[in-house]
């Protein structure tokens, strides 16, 4: 039976992302995204919900979420669920988490925070060479030249 495993979230950062690095050096932060869905009830009112998501960032892109994000700001991913599993207390606990593979930086807006020096984000996506740049080359053959995977991502394909 084949399977697919695609996340896209839009929210907003729960707190400040830190950057870690694994043993290898490479880069990894771990953001927790608000992502709000409105509703209206079966009594026609309004309802709010908010459900709050992990999604783990590596390489360039957890640095540079690190350095021009900040809580509140909002952010776009595009990754795959993974499961984790372990043991506390003697019980089995397991989470649902995002593994980010694409990202896309948002605009927050003049006097909204979110934004790191209080400048404006153009909602640039700055994992990519930019065209302006002198040193820009040609389009990468894959994403995987744009994106950084994380170390345990393979791309078997389920179907």
């Amino acid at each position: 039976m084949a399977s697919f495993n695609r996340v896209v979230l839009l929210g907003n950062l729960t707190r400040d992302p830190e950057l870690r690095h694994i043993p290898s050096g490479l880069a990894v932060t771990e953001v927790s995204l608000a992502v709000n869905d409105r509703r209206k009830s079966q009594t026609g009112d309004w309802i709010e919900e908010v459900s709050y998501v992990d999604v783990t960032i590596w390489g360039r892109q957890a640095e540079i979420v690190c350095e021009y994000k900040t809580k509140g700001a909002p952010l776009l991913v595009e990754g795959r669920l993974k499961q984790d599993t372990w043991e506390q207390e003697g019980q089995k606990r397991s989470k649902l988490k995002v593994i980010c593979e694409k990202m896309v930086l948002l605009p927050t807006g003049p006097g909204k925070g979110g934004n790191r020096g209080g400048g404006y984000d153009d909602g640039g996506d700055y994992s990519r060479p930019s065209r302006s740049s002198s040193n820009y080359s040609a389009p990468p053959q894959s994403q995987h030249d744009y994106y950084d995977t994380p170390p345990d991502s393979g791309d078997d394909v389920p179907f």
